[in-house]
């Protein structure tokens, strides 16, 4: 349990790196201010929701996708700080769909995909 705590903090300790570099350049003292206090999306969230498309998508076929998805948004939904971030909803809806695609694997449905 000890080394679990240690994962989600380093998973939060990456969520705050911005790769996009300076996101207050040219911002007056004010205005980052007021950006510190709006609610944030987590990054866990949204790539938990991808992750659950493609899971849905290709899980009927390749079981593992749906598995690796489901973990995935378990684990990370440690990570939703509800005061800092506004949406816990794209880890429900990433770990619903996986599930969906979990479930369809099992019981051996498929869609018939068009591309």
């Amino acid at each position: 349990m000890k080394s679990f705590k240690k994962f989600i903090e380093l998973l939060n300790r990456l969520k705050k790196v911005d790769i996009w570099g300076d996101k207050y350049e040219g911002l007056s003292d004010k205005e980052k201010e007021y950006m510190d206090k709006v609610p944030t999306q987590n990054p866990y969230g949204l790539i938990g929701l991808i992750f659950g498309g493609i899971a849905f998508t290709f899980g009927p076929k390749y079981g593992i996708i749906p598995v690796m998805t489901l973990t995935f948004c378990v684990v990370t939904l440690y990570t939703f700080d509800k005061e800092k971030e506004d949406n816990p909803w794209p880890f429900y809806l990433g770990i619903a769909l996986s599930v969906i695609g979990l479930v369809m694997f099992i019981i051996g449905e498929a869609h018939d995909l068009i591309f």
